[in-house]
């Protein structure tokens, strides 16, 4: 049985998402980003937030099944947020300390909302 979906957010510095999607990466998860192109992209000394949407079941990959499909905001180099997803294992995420209050996790679920997606600020040429 798996653990319940979080409705929570939590933080993550540049350095730990850069972890974050260098493991989704080795795991082979089919939402995130390049990390070369997120070393080059996202601003050095932000905080970014994810916050789990789905559970993602892989049926026929038991060793990585099953991953929280999150919503990742991140903050790039020009200051802007944008809007990514990025799979994580549960464990990963719960292991994330919790550090935000319910007004400030809705006040980032409504910046989440009207955020460019990355294509698009990526297709806007900043």
């Amino acid at each position: 049985m798996t653990a319940v979906l979080p409705r929570t957010i939590r933080t993550v510095d540049t350095e730990r998402l850069l972890l974050l999607e260098e493991e989704a990466a080795r795991l082979d998860f089919s939402q995130r980003l390049p990390v070369d192109w997120l070393r080059e992209q996202a601003a050095v000394a932000a905080v970014h937030y994810l916050f789990p949407v789905l559970e993602h079941q892989l049926s026929h990959r038991p060793e990585a099944s099953p991953q929280w499909r999150c919503e990742l905001l991140l903050t790039v180099r020009t200051g802007e947020e944008v809007l990514s997803l990025l799979d994580v294992l549960p464990a990963t995420f719960q292991g994330l300390p919790e550090t935000l209050d319910a007004t400030a996790q809705t006040d980032i679920a409504a910046r989440m909302k009207g955020a460019l997606s990355v294509r698009e600020w990526v297709e806007q040429g900043r």
